[in-house]
């Protein structure tokens, strides 16, 4: 064993064997060793802005780097082989049957995704990278319940998208702390995979989740630049794509993409959890209140501004402006009511490709085939990089317009509970992406319904019907709603719903939301999965 690294965990033996092998394992000491104490550091750094923004310190475009907004000649690196266009991507987790079904389903990309839809088990995580190891190696196909899972000829391009900076890794020591979880992901996957990668005609392409200033953008780009060097491969080969799903980052976008100019291959409105960051951030502020979460569409004035100015900034330094997600998934037994959802697909997706997006989001590989028609109706190219959008002008103020039309709602409020309680008795029990009201439901929209329930008591909202939303009135809601929830969400276990029910009440609670429910719940799952206790943080 390397010196200094420690493996908590017994689970998914087979799996570790294969990619926690002492060589990778090395690789990641190294890169721990080396850039630890800076992702701490960017870490603290966003507590001491938040407490900036609390006490009344405007968002707003940093001064100190104007002159890289105001430079009109610097570009971002063209794109890689197989990123020339990316006008349907399909993303999902890493299990065996969801890769090779997301690789065979006519999508451009797959981003195989170890964060928002994933639950971080350690069995999730290792058996994740070896079901990725084999899919670019073309050693995946299978059989299961007496069905044939093999790849097509032609599969999606991979795309791969690690936890964020803020996540650890519990279930791995180096020196007697846990790894970055964004790390741990990273080197396993591209210390086996990235000279393969290019052998084959690619590269190791990767999506970078939860940034929130353009150091974090640096911080990663000295990763790929150091990775690339230890492995021996040219600076240049790796390629991320940031989504931008915070509000702080969003007035960092040119100066993410001039850190990682050599690496970009453009950003991506991450949508859901953009509305979830611009509840969070501006948890001291009674005017960013929102409505019913079905009435934060993406036409209403802070996430139109958001699109606008992330195609504007995108192309100008020429790589890809990203559409978002299309959650929904087909209504089998409904043909009249599956025709509505979709066509609520269509007309997201008509709205992306007009407003000058490269690409767009689906969750499901029967979405495919609409998202595909609309692009290739109104994307006669690969992509849409001269859609300049120089009519484009947006102030901070329009990034911050809290001005949504809608109500809060007794079905808002019931719907949310709804959500936040299955997703994360799921969770907790290791499934990190589920179907709830025909919509694959991930980690971002579990984390809108939190924040608003916190929000709409914390500044005592009150119903379209006057009535007064309380703690006491939200957990009658969860009480009404938490034993039907099994109905919805099959899987869930007892215990982990009476966790999650304590957990939401507690949340309402507080004078300020956690930051996410997926750092407060790990403790759960590394504990299930051998890792020492002294190194969680109680949830509650």
């Amino acid at each position: 064993m390397v010196d200094g690294v420690r493996i908590q965990s017994k689970v998914a033996q087979q799996a570790q064997e294969q990619v926690l092998t002492e060589d990778a394992l090395q690789f990641l000491a190294a890169l721990h060793r080396t850039f630890e104490s800076t992702r701490q550091s960017l870490l603290v750094a966003r507590e001491d802005a938040q407490r900036r923004w609390d006490s009344g310190a405007p968002f707003d475009f940093p001064p100190e780097t104007a002159h890289i907004r105001a430079e009109p000649s610097w570009h971002c690196a063209p794109p890689a082989p197989g990123l020339e266009d990316r006008r349907v991507e399909i993303t999902g987790p890493t299990d065996r049957k969801m890769v090779i079904n997301a690789l065979n389903s006519g999508a451009k990309t797959f981003m195989a995704d170890f964060e928002d839809s994933s639950a971080p088990t350690f069995a999730n995580m290792v058996n994740g990278q070896v079901n990725l190891r084999d899919a670019i190696r073309r050693q995946i196909d299978f059989e299961s319940g007496g069905k044939s899972y093999k790849l097509t000829d032609k599969p999606a391009v991979l795309i791969v998208r690690p936890r964020g900076w803020h996540l650890d890794e519990p279930r791995v020591t180096v020196d007697n702390a846990p790894v970055s979880g964004s790390l741990f992901d990273f080197a396993i996957y591209f210390y086996h995979n990235a000279k393969e990668l290019v052998k084959r005609g690619f590269g190791p392409y990767f999506y970078l989740p939860k940034m929130e200033h353009h150091l974090e953008a640096r911080l990663w780009n000295d990763v790929f630049n150091f990775s690339q060097s230890y492995v021996g491969i040219p600076h240049g080969t790796i390629r991320a794509t940031v989504l931008i799903e915070t509000l702080p980052a969003v007035f960092h976008m040119e100066e993410i993409l001039f850190e990682l100019r050599t690496h970009s291959s453009g950003l991506n409105c991450g949508r859901w959890d953009y509305i979830f960051s611009f509840i969070k951030k501006r948890r001291a502020d009674r005017v960013a209140i929102l409505p019913d979460r079905k009435d934060v569409t993406m036409t209403v004035p802070f996430m139109d501004a958001y699109v606008r100015l992330l195609i504007q900034t995108c192309h100008r330094r020429k790589v890809a402006a990203m559409g978002g997600m299309a959650a929904q998934i087909p209504i089998k037994d409904d043909p009249k009511a599956n025709e509505a959802v979709m066509e609520k697909v269509r007309q997201d997706k008509l709205r992306e490709v007009t407003a000058g997006h490269d690409g767009t989001w689906i969750a499901h590989p029967l979405i495919n085939k609409i998202a595909m028609e609309v692009f290739n109706k109104h994307m006669l190219g690969p992509n849409q990089y001269h859609v300049r959008r120089e009519d484009v002008k947006v102030a901070a103020a329009d990034l911050l317009n809290p001005k949504v039309p809608g109500k809060i709602t007794e079905e808002g409020v019931r719907s949310n509970v709804s959500c936040a309680l299955a997703y994360t008795a799921s969770w907790i029990g290791g499934n990190g992406c589920i179907p709830l009201n025909y919509l694959m439901e991930d980690a971002a929209t579990a984390e809108i319904t939190r924040v608003q329930l916190w929000q709409w008591v914390k500044y005592a909202c009150r119903l379209d019907t006057g009535e007064l939303i309380t703690a006491d009135y939200v957990d009658k809601r969860i009480d009404e709603i938490a034993p039907g929830i099994k109905k919805i969400a099959p899987g869930v276990k007892d215990d982990n719903l009476k966790i999650t029910v304590e957990y939401l009440k507690s949340q309402i609670r507080k004078e300020w939301p956690s930051e996410f429910l997926t750092s407060d719940l790990m403790p759960y799952l590394a504990i299930a999965d051998g890792a020492e206790p002294k190194w969680q943080k109680s949830a509650l």
